[in-house]
């Protein structure tokens, strides 16, 4: 084939809120997001993104370096391509058969489209559907269907449907994908004499060029391999048991990052982390508890912020999706926190709860936050539930930018306003009132 493309579908909006920001095929489980899973087994393939039209300008500004065009049609008519759901997890134990993938068949999954090859001349009526940029319907899904010559139902479960799907995945992931991830390059950064690899062999542990273990830090390969990234610096004391993975440019402040934990690029996290995912760009830089969480960018916790993954009954934990209700996600679950938002000091997160983005946290949340919102109901306040006013949202963005060296672009402004916009009905739904909050 000539071009992989990702699609979106409705089920996105399962994903809220780390999805207000970003399509499915964008968030990362185990060492690579999700379009890389499938992406790197068609090396020298062009690959676009499907997704919601706000997003476009954003999205193609910051993606454009890893060359991944988004929303971009016009090059892909007369070419044969591949078109993938972006809720699509590949394990690497089924590369083998991805990569045989015939020409003209439908890939299906509970009758979900999971992939559709399609032939030069047959990719133009996918393109009529695309060019839309907006999430697919049933009806465009099976018009979809509909352009193969025939279906193929895949025994594996290849769909993502869930949050918690992602954090569940990742431990076994970052094991799985630890040998594609190193393919057999020496490690390039350094472990200070005194910092102490436990548990296993050194072909277990990956350091990234320029990153530095300190002294006493302890590296725990016992149950699994840890990746550390480029320019990372792991200070002591700290702890990390794999399996792990650790993005590049981060600092790791003390603490223990327990097993399947998963930090992106230029974080700096510090207490305890265990089986969690934070996708980059945020801080949790002091004590305090993060647990089978997702966590999304330009995301800071306060010092002591501590979320619940276990009820104390031991019982399941309900999620609210939106359109389903009340989901049953098991019994381990933490929380889902949308970019840009803050949580003050000591904040405590109850399980199963979700943080919209933008939105800031003062106290203890038992419901989920909307987005855009100064949550400070537990405080007992007047105020306990106001709008963050879109001009301090954009005003605090730019500041948080700035302290990466990062410029807040028109686009980014504008991705902004239009999600202010976009979440105006969560806020309206949970009653949250426009005025000051009263602290």
């Amino acid at each position: 084939m000539d071009a992989v493309v990702f699609f979106e579908d409705e089920r996105w909006k399962a994903f809220k809120p780390l999805t207000w920001t970003r399509p499915a095929c964008l968030l990362r489980t185990g060492i690579f997001p999700l379009w890389e899973k499938v992406a790197r087994l068609f090396p020298g393939r062009s690959v676009t993104v499907h997704t919601r039209s706000y997003l476009t300008a954003t999205l193609k500004q910051r993606y454009q370096k890893e060359g991944i065009q988004i929303n971009d049609w016009d090059g892909l008519y007369g070419r044969e391509l591949l078109l993938v759901n972006g809720r699509t997890l590949l394990r690497p134990t089924l590369a083998s058969k991805a990569e045989k993938l015939e020409k003209g068949v439908a890939y299906l999954s509970d009758d979900e489209l999971v992939a559709l090859y399609l032939d030069a001349s047959r990719s133009g009526e996918a393109l009529k559907i695309l060019r839309r940029n907006q999430p697919l319907t049933k009806s465009d899904m099976d018009a979809l269907k509909n352009l193969a010559a025939k279906h193929h139902t895949v025994d594996e479960n290849l769909l993502l449907r869930y949050p918690w799907d992602i954090v569940n995945a990742n431990g076994e992931l970052i094991t799985e994908e630890f040998p594609f991830a190193v393919q057999g390059v020496a490690v390039q950064g350094k472990m200070e004499p005194g910092a102490v690899l436990y548990g296993g062999e050194e072909t277990k542990v990956y350091l990234g060029k320029g990153s530095v273990i300190h002294p006493t830090v302890v590296l725990d390969v016992s149950h699994g391999p840890i990746y550390i990234g480029d320019g990372t610096t792991v200070y002591p004391p700290t702890r990390i048991e794999g399996p792990a993975y650790i993005g590049r440019d981060t600092w790791i402040v003390g603490g223990k990052i327990r097993e399947g934990s998963n930090i992106g690029d230029v974080c700096r996290v510090g207490g305890e982390v265990e089986e969690s995912i934070i996708l980059g760009y945020s801080n949790k830089y002091h004590d305090g508890f993060l647990g089978h969480a997702l966590v999304g960018e330009w995301v800071n916790l306060g010092a002591l912020t501590t979320n619940s993954d276990l009820k104390d009954t031991y019982g399941p934990v309900r999620v609210e999706i939106e359109g389903e209700g009340r989901v049953d996600a098991g019994t381990k679950v933490g929380c889902y926190i949308g970019d840009h938002v803050k949580t003050s000091i000591g904040v405590l997160i109850y399980t199963g709860k979700k943080i919209g983005v933008y939105s800031h946290v003062h106290g203890v949340a038992t419901e989920d936050v909307p987005s855009f919102t100064i949550w400070t109901k537990s405080l007992g306040s007047e105020g306990d539930k106001v709008e963050l006013l879109l001009e301090s949202a954009t005003e605090i963005h730019e500041r948080v930018l700035a302290r990466r060296k990062m410029p807040t672009t028109p686009e980014d402004k504008e991705l902004v306003r239009v999600l202010f916009e976009e979440t105006r009905q969560e806020r309206e739904r949970a009653e949250v009132r426009i005025g000051r909050p009263v602290l």
